[in-house]
């Protein structure tokens, strides 16, 4: 046992089960590649992974859908900002600001473990991948 403090949330192996179930619901669904990724309360990466055949961009893109519904405590695809008030966020938060639905937090109860993200089919179907994924994942037990 190390005596390094460790922040609450999901541990590598509990992100990567997140990852692989995305990824294997966006392939059941017969969805474009995807990449997944999964931050931790800090919205550092634990886990990120591109199917094969995924475009590289979105590899990025996924990270900050999921860095956004963590900054903003809700879906990524549930903000509504003006245009004006998004370029100012993007700009404070170096483009990691997306706005579009494909992130969702990952919670045990109300407490927030990190969020979990995906990009490469429609904005929707990430959406779906992920928050399935997650639900999955709680279903399946979680941890604090």
């Amino acid at each position: 046992m190390s005596d390094t403090p460790r922040l609450p949330g999901l541990r590598p192996a509990e992100a990567d089960r997140v990852v692989e179930a995305a990824l294997a619901v966006g392939a059941e669904r017969g969805f474009p590649p995807p990449a997944v990724a999964v931050v931790d309360v800090a919205g550092e990466v634990i886990a990120l992974r591109r199917a094969d055949g995924g475009m590289p961009m979105t590899s990025r893109i996924a990270v900050a859908k999921a860095r956004t519904a963590l900054l903003a405590l809700k879906p990524s695809g549930q903000i509504d900002l003006p245009a004006g008030i998004v370029d100012s966020i993007q700009h404070l938060y170096g483009g990691d600001f997306v706005p579009w639905a494909g992130g969702v937090l990952v919670t045990d109860g109300e407490l927030v473990l990190g969020a979990a993200g995906a990009s490469g089919a429609h904005a929707l179907e990430d959406e779906e991948a992920v928050r399935t994924a997650v639900r999955q994942w709680q279903e399946g037990g979680s941890a604090g």
